[in-house]
């Protein structure tokens, strides 16, 4: 059995995706574009959850919610008659 091996570092892979790209055809192409938001969008989406576990962690949000009921209270008293 002939197996095909393929590269795993990135440096030798992009330039095999980049010549993959070239042939699909253009619907294909709008997927795979979706495909890379959808992986741009975890990718923040994990290191946004970080971020808050760490604020979290730290106490730098537990005044959050008097925080907010105060920019409410600015915000009814400007726009009140």
């Amino acid at each position: 059995m002939n197996t095909l091996t393929l590269p795993t570092d990135p440096v030798e892979l992009r330039p095999l995706l980049h010549a993959e790209i070239d042939r699909l055809p253009d619907e294909e192409v709008a997927v795979l574009h979706r495909i890379a938001l959808e992986l741009e969008l975890e990718a923040v989406s994990r290191e946004t959850d970080e971020l808050f576990d760490a604020a979290r962690a730290d106490g730098r949000l537990a005044r959050l919610p008097e925080i907010i009921r105060e920019a409410r209270a600015a915000i009814r008293a400007r726009t009140a008659p």
